[in-house]
């Protein structure tokens, strides 16, 4: 028998900050669905720094390969909406407050939501390293859709940054034209 100490698998201080920072708290109750469409330029915006932290807890905790989440998820409203809907549950499932079996369905939805992921990333051409725009085929009487060409992305976190700055900007504007009764 070995009197050999053996190390811990992690120190006391790798649990004092968490792995992603989604809020000071949870609000109180159960959430609400997120609708992208009816977010302020404010909202918006911390809704996309949100996700974006959780997002990559993630991909990092589950190991997920960029088949089922690409780096630019971002850039594409079925992965944004897929992926919004699957942290709001997240929150739901771990709140203080909900039933103790939330985490399993969490995890059974999760599972489903993989396949649909890997559907929409395969479908919408995304890549590790490069992006393009969905496709999108035009209906009888549509003018034809320009076919983009894919664009080679070398640094994900600046061309995040600089979506989420130009999504606002446009909300901003937006909000604006209503203020202003156009």
């Amino acid at each position: 028998m070995s009197t050999a100490r053996q190390e811990p698998l992690f120190t006391d201080d790798e649990f004092d900050e968490p792995p992603f920072e989604p809020m000071a708290a949870f609000p109180p109750g159960l959430l609400r669905p997120l609708n992208w469409n009816l977010l302020t330029a404010e909202e918006a915006e911390a809704e996309w720094l949100d996700l974006n932290a959780w997002v990559n807890w993630l991909r990092t905790s589950y190991g997920l390969p960029p088949t089922v989440i690409p780096p630019f998820w971002h850039r594409h409203d079925e992965l944004v909406w897929e992926l919004s809907a699957l942290h709001q549950h997240w929150l739901n499932s771990y709140d203080p407050d909900g039933s103790p079996s939330g985490p399993l369905a969490w995890h059974r939805d999760f599972a489903d939501a993989r396949y649909r992921l890997r559907e929409w990333v395969s479908t919408c051409g995304t890549k590790l390293d490069r992006d393009r725009p969905t496709r999108q085929t035009a209906w009888p009487g549509e003018p034809a859709t320009v076919t983009t060409l894919e664009t080679v992305i070398e640094d994900r976190d600046a061309d995040f940054v600089q979506f989420v700055l130009a999504d606002v900007d446009a909300r901003r504007r937006v909000q604006a034209r209503v203020r202003a009764g156009i």
